[in-house]
């Protein structure tokens, strides 16, 4: 590809991403919080791990817009304060396949939707929406399946308060290898989790 070409698809691309966040967060704000702190997460997982700043770009991009396909379900199921039931779990369950079929109605946007499709497969083989399993789930999926759990279990739900640090992180230990990939469980832990700790002292 031309310098000229590659120029003008990263233009393209940019102005893709900064439409969809538009779009997606207007209707909820603190789906928008979540987003953007997992976001931040995974932009330092990737440096954990030594992505190029072009890879960390796509990564972030692919948490950030993780749970876009929400957009395609009742908001009061969303927002339910109480228990969901199988019916509303499934419509739930729907929201990876409805952000990748958002994604792919943009030029160069089908390997962060291929992300976004994936995000809530399990390391074992028991996720969904294709039950893949290991390292068939692609990077930075697994990537924005830990820093969204880690997140979601610390701040405030529509269903719960936010829980303490030390449960969220068992929470990791005791799933890693079954819903997580281990080594990434480690490496989140070990480096991650310190730096965000750290960022949050500083912003205090």
């Amino acid at each position: 590809m031309s310098k000229t070409k590659l120029a003008e698809s990263s233009y393209q691309r940019a102005e893709n991403i900064k439409t969809i966040d538009k779009k997606f967060y207007e209707i909820n704000r603190r789906e928008e919080e979540h987003c953007r702190r997992v976001s931040k997460l995974c932009q330092e997982m990737g440096n954990v791990i030594g992505l190029s700043d072009e890879e960390i770009v796509t990564l972030k991009c692919a948490a950030l817009f993780h749970d876009i396909g929400k957009v395609g379900i009742d908001r009061e199921i969303l927002n339910k304060p109480g228990k969901l039931t199988e019916e509303e779990w499934q419509k739930i369950k729907q929201h990876p396949e409805i952000g990748y079929r958002i994604l792919c109605t943009f030029n160069g946007m089908v390997d962060i939707a291929e992300n976004i499709l994936a995000h809530h497969e399990r390391w074992d083989g028991k996720g969904y929406p294709k039950g893949l399993k290991g390292t068939a789930i692609p990077l930075y999926a697994r990537i924005s399946a830990i820093a969204d759990t880690y997140d979601a279990m610390t701040n405030e739900r529509s269903y719960r308060k936010a829980l303490p640090k030390e449960i969220a992180v068992k929470e990791l230990q005791d799933n890693a290898g079954t819903q997580f990939d281990p080594h990434l469980v480690q490496l989140f832990l070990e480096k991650v989790i310190v730096i965000a700790e750290s960022q949050k002292e500083d912003e205090a």
